[in-house]
Order: structure tokens, then sequence, then C-alpha cells
């Protein structure tokens, strides 16, 4: 994949790694659009880099995904590459009492549908480029689940099997299609109560760091790109499945046993 002289939409490019994606993509001449729910943050992320675009949209929203490709195809014809970063992760207790139905499926809407609607609508102007590419960003836990981010996993799971069936389909055309799959990343997503309980222990790789071998696998034709535990993590989910969930097992154990009266 060529590295300068493209037209790039990050989704979630207000923070964490999207936001720096943005940043080394810009650096490297290309055109940056980000997009994100959050205006202010939007906002914040553009005047720390003056050179981008941004467009205020939720991935989760299908009629949002629609308003926002009429609005960027029209303003940038030529935009060539499309990055699904967007995604959230919350621990869930799925024993807990108060899950809420409507509440429990925000990672599937966000981290799965979200990529999955933003490839369809997007893929038939993607098909008019001349030189084209798909980068979905799933995780090392797409590989091997963390227990106490249930839903989150089955997402990141979700999104690495859809990869592989795009990668597929689009083999008659230029799109090229990658995988990202981030190891533990030091991003706003792994802050404060999440890193207390479900990370301590795990080595947490810089994001600049990462984002830099993920640019160096883009260039290089390297259709899925892992990182550091990543690469762990899947080789252990073939070699010694049992084990390496067990491991990532320990933090659910620390959490109170299901005491509902049956």
């Amino acid at each position: 994949m060529k590295m300068s002289g493209n037209t790039i939409l990050i989704t979630g490019g207000a923070s964490g790694i999207g936001f720096e994606f943005a940043a080394q993509l810009l650096k490297l001449g290309n055109t940056l659009i980000i997009t994100g729910r959050d205006q202010r943050r939007l906002e914040d992320a553009q005047r720390k880099l003056p050179g981008i675009h941004t467009f205020q949209s939720d991935v989760s929203d299908p009629k949002a995904t629609s308003l926002l490709f009429d609005a960027v195809v029209r303003k940038f014809p030529g935009l060539n590459v499309l990055i699904n970063n967007a995604g959230i992760m919350r621990k869930i207790n799925l024993q807990d009492t108060g899950n809420d139905l409507g509440d429990i499926g925000r990672e599937i809407e966000t981290n799965l549908l979200g990529p999955e609607r933003k490839v369809k609508q997007f893929l038939p102007h993607l098909k008019t480029q001349e030189e084209a590419a798909i980068v979905n960003v799933s995780s090392g836990l797409a590989f091997v689940p963390l227990p106490i981010a249930p839903i989150d996993c089955a997402a990141k799971a979700g999104l690495h099997s859809f990869t592989q069936s795009l990668r597929v389909q689009r083999r008659n055309t230029k799109i090229k299609v990658f995988e990202l799959a981030p190891p533990a990343t030091q991003t706003p997503l792994l802050t404060g109560d999440f890193q207390a309980g479900g990370t301590k222990g795990v080595h947490v790789m810089d994001v600049t760091k990462m984002v830099v071998q993920a640019i160096v696998g883009l260039k290089s034709d390297r259709w899925e790109i892992r990182r550091g535990q990543s690469n762990v993590l899947n080789l252990m989910s073939r070699v010694a499945p049992h084990f390496i969930l067990n491991q990532l097992s320990k933090p659910q154990a620390a959490t109170p046993a299901d005491t509902t009266p049956r």
C-alpha cells in the first residue's frame, strides 16, 4: 500500500490509536478526515492537527453512516482509504441483575456492525479508485477473549472473521483489505478502572510505537498486522487455548460468585 497521496477517513479519530494514525499519516503527505461522536473532541483534535478535516458522526447509527458518506464523498471524491478504528470496551459481568437488554449490545453496534456498515456503504466508491484500502482495527482479544469484557471480545472476534471474508470477496478488485490487531495500547480506553483491573500485569504498548509499526505493516502489504502480545495471543490460541484462556480469566475470578436464588 502506498503511504502518501491518499485521502483517508478514520473513524474514532479524535483520540487514541485513531488520532495517532491521523498525526502520522498527515506527516506522510495524506489528506486526513476523522470522525467521532463528540464535537468538542473533534475540535480539540483539529487544534492539535490543523491540517485534518472533521465530521461528527456516530458509527453505531446506520443513518449517520449514510449521511457521512454523502458529505465526505461530495467534498473529497478522491477518498480511497477507510480505517475502521472507532470502538468501545466495557467491563461487563453477565451475572449482574442490572444489565439492560437494550444496552448489552453497544459493543456489537459500534465495534462490529459499525465497520460492517461502513464497508457496505463505502465499498462501491472505493472500487472506483485506482488504488484503495480498508483497514479494520480489531484487537489481540479477537483471538482469545478477556472474560471481564465479553461483548467487546465477541465483537472483535466477529470483526476478525468478517475481515477475512471481505479479503476473499474483494480478491478481483483493486481494494486491499488489512486487519490491525493491536496489543494492549496506552490510550484513553485503558485508563482508570479498566487499567486497574483488567490489564493488571499486562505490558501496555506505547501508542506512537504501535502506529509506527502498523504503518510499516501497511506499507509492506501485511494483510494481518499483529504487534507485541497480539502475536502471542494468536499463537497461544492455537497451541494452548485452554492455558491462555485461563490466564486471561484471572481478573474475572476476583468477581463475586453468582448468588442468585434458583
